[in-house]
């Protein structure tokens, strides 16, 4: 059997090439994000969210510690800090990380639990109004998980624009707050 950071560098390849784009955070084989789309024919379908995953040391033996970075509404996510219930990756954890974005977040959301929730006020529109539940999501959904972007990707669209200001001459470190004229003025 291979050795536990053989199998965390092999997993993590195997995550680089399906097709999921994966960031690496700060060059760290054990911490890294996942765009993660909302599974077809639920509430979530449109929807990209960021999925920050950090392996632990004892990885494969024990599950990641995995959590939404944009807002989510679902009784089993921790609205505020994206945390998702330990219980349903424990529960389905074996050691097949590719499962966890192939079935266990697609089935978290297809199947959410509302008897053990982190986010009481998702679980209980959920019983008590499953339309409005739904409703709920899908305004999410547009609120907080369209146009996702990894941190490269918005410099690179920043440098970009820079680049455009530049091309026009136009610069953002112009100070024309001197009050000085451009020309000599005529006093007569």
């Amino acid at each position: 059997m291979s050795s536990p950071s053989k199998r965390r560098e092999m997993d993590l390849m195997k995550l680089m090439m399906s097709d999921h784009e994966v960031q690496m955070v700060k060059d760290n084989m054990s911490e890294f994000n996942v765009k993660f789309n909302g599974p077809k024919d639920t509430p979530y379908e449109g929807g990209t969210w960021k999925v920050h995953v950090e392996l632990p040391v004892n990885y494969p033996y024990k599950s990641p510690s995995i959590g939404f970075v944009n807002r989510m509404y679902h009784p089993n996510v921790d609205e505020m800090s994206g945390s998702v219930c330990l219980d349903v990756i424990n529960q389905s954890w074996s050691p097949i990380f590719d499962q966890c974005f192939r079935s266990i977040l697609p089935q978290l959301l297809t199947y959410p639990n509302p008897t053990d929730p982190l986010n009481g006020e998702a679980a209980a529109l959920m019983i008590r109004d499953p339309e409005k539940y739904a409703s709920k999501i899908k305004e999410y959904v547009q609120m907080y998980a369209t146009d996702i972007r990894f941190e490269d990707e918005e410099e690179e669209e920043e440098e970009e624009e820079d680049d455009d200001k530049e091309d026009s001459g136009m610069d953002s470190n112009d100070n024309d707050d001197d009050d000085e004229p451009a020309g000599k003025m005529d006093e007569d």
